[in-house]
């Protein structure tokens, strides 16, 4: 699967606190265009020059999404994106009239943001009105003398935020979602959060040298990472387990963020490098690659157990079959059977692949220790996992000369990554040493266990 750009999306909904942050008060979801909508009516007259009306409903998306990109509330603990009061955000006035003008400009423009050049997270338009109160940002009665000068609203907003910016035009429409993953990450997790995680783990310990720097970015949650993260978690006064649970996930977030400056006019920016992506937010019929391959994996062990279940291709590609055990999945456990794998569903399906291992086990199942673990097997690991694999690496190495046989004592250390490296330099995938599905996969293979 390419690698692209984990680029911001416009919330469908927003939901917004109607007081101060810490003033108890309701919280109201409401779709974005309206939130939007509401904001520039309390704020701006519908009788200035339709250049300034745009300029500023500009910022006031802008300022919103940035709230949202970054989670400035939610990674302090609360559970809104923003405040309805200028003391804090912007002016919203629950079930407010809405100029007719306003209301077109905004149906036009919803999706279009600011950005500065060379970053991806919309940009911290701060404003204020010019007049009572004064800021370093745009002033909303300034846009009105400069409108009438003739500027259009990109060379309005280019006066009070610099010549660097741009506009980001018809940007897609989105679920506005958590960017914690939803399960704890921890030693051997493969997910994309992991490469989030460790390049805002690197960044902060720019800060911080006790946090030692994790060498290699990539979605494998390794030795060096869990270093990294218990460092982070007693430097922050967290339970310094080395596990990357909600508060320790946010918590990282709000450093992150602080540190880029990411809600301030002199933001340091996110460069599309550090937006990028191995594996995409979801995974749909058409796409090929790693990820499709793991998914599959993991769905052929289910349905292996329970037949309602068909078993999908093992090709890499994401095809009708495959879909097809997707959708049965889903209807099995609850889920909506839309044929996608997005966040939900992969959660799920973890989990119920590790309890369907789980459940072999106590059964007695003489294939329960040839199944994948779930949770990648790398350097640094113990137990009866690593037992398992050693034992693996030995039935292959006793058929083919290349691996070398190990000591099958539960510890994963340099012996046992040099076999597991030998194997995947052999087979042509990618040589890191660590043991994901489509490693265990080729060690069934070459150990006569799997065709």
């Amino acid at each position: 699967m390419p690698n692209n750009i984990d680029t911001p999306v416009v919330p469908e909904y927003i939901t917004v606190h109607l007081g101060l942050p810490d003033q108890p008060a309701e919280n109201v979801r409401v779709p974005f265009v309206a939130y939007i909508k509401n904001v520039a009516s309390s704020e701006i007259y519908p009788n200035w020059p339709e250049s300034a009306i745009h300029a500023n409903i500009l910022a006031q998306i802008s300022y919103a999404m940035n709230r949202i990109y970054t989670e400035y509330y939610r990674s302090r603990g609360y559970d809104f994106d923003i405040t309805s009061t200028t003391q804090y955000d912007q002016k919203f006035i629950l079930n407010r009239d809405i100029f007719e003008n306003i209301s077109q400009i905004v149906d036009h423009i919803f999706n279009d943001y600011v950005v500065k050049q060379g970053t991806v997270q919309p940009y911290f338009t701060q404003y204020c009105n010019g007049t009572t109160s004064t800021c370093p940002g745009l002033s909303q009665w300034g846009t009105v003398g400069l409108a009438r000068q003739g500027l259009v609203p990109y060379e309005i907003l280019q006066r009070f935020y610099g010549d660097d910016i741009n506009i980001v035009f018809n940007a897609p429409v989105g679920n506005n979602e958590e960017s914690y993953p939803g399960v704890a990450l921890r030693l051997g997790s493969i997910v994309e959060s992991v490469r989030v995680l460790q390049r805002e783990l690197n960044r902060i310990g720019d800060n911080y040298p006790a946090i030692p720097r994790i060498p290699q970015i990539s979605v494998y949650y390794d030795l060096p990472t869990e270093n990294a993260v218990r460092a982070f978690q007693k430097i922050f006064n967290l339970t310094p387990d080395g596990v990357v649970g909600k508060a320790t996930w946010y918590k990282i977030k709000l450093i992150y963020s602080g540190i880029k400056q990411l809600n301030e006019l002199m933001s340091e920016g996110i460069t599309p490098e550090e937006a990028e992506r191995f594996y995409p937010p979801e995974l749909k019929e058409g796409d090929s690659g790693p990820a499709v391959e793991q998914m599959q994996n993991l769905l052929t062990i289910i349905a292996y157990f329970d037949n309602s279940i068909p078993l999908p291709a093992m090709n890499g590609v994401f095809d009708a079959r495959t879909k097809n055990s997707l959708m049965a999945f889903q209807t099995q456990y609850g889920l909506e059977p839309t044929g996608v794998l997005n966040r939900q569903s992969a959660n799920m399906l973890l989990s119920v692949y590790r309890d369907t291992r789980a459940m072999a086990t106590e059964n007695g199942k003489s294939v329960s220790r040839l199944i994948y673990p779930g949770r990648a097997i790398l350097r640094g690991r113990t137990g009866a996992d690593v037992e398992d694999l050693q034992s693996l690496i030995n039935r292959a190495a006793a058929q083919n000369a290349f691996i070398p046989q190990v000591a099958e004592d539960g510890i994963f250390g340099e012996a046992t990554e040099n076999a597991v490296k030998a194997v995947q330099a052999h087979e042509g995938l990618d040589v890191n040493g660590i043991v994901g599905p489509l490693t265990w996969q080729v060690l069934l293979r070459l150990s006569g266990l799997s065709p």
